[in-house]
């Protein structure tokens, strides 16, 4: 996840210097909105990708938490049957 936000820091960043970069450029209006369009959309791009990689992330954890749950899950079941069984065992004895 720290490699996620500082990933994310850079991009930012870089996205930001580009702009202001671009509004510092002496280049007519309509080429500077153009090109402030351009990286808007990278900076989308880019935004949207690293959303997707969090998401893809989340979901890998939820199925590993997932598949230890199922099998804590089954374990706890054995060894209830297991101690009935032997609790059974032990009242028969009596």
């Amino acid at each position: 996840m720290k490699a996620n936000k500082a990933i994310l820091g850079v991009v930012a960043g870089l996205a930001a210097g580009a702009v202001i970069g671009v509004l510092l450029a002496p280049d007519k209006g309509s080429n500077t909105r153009k090109k402030i369009g351009k990286k808007a959309n990278e900076l989308k791009d880019t935004f949207k990708e690293g959303i997707d990689n969090t998401v893809n992330t989340i979901e890998k954890k939820y199925g590993e938490l997932q598949d230890k749950y199922n099998y804590l899950s089954e374990n706890i079941d054995e060894k209830i049957k297991e101690g009935k069984s032997k609790i059974k065992e032990e009242l028969a004895k009596i």
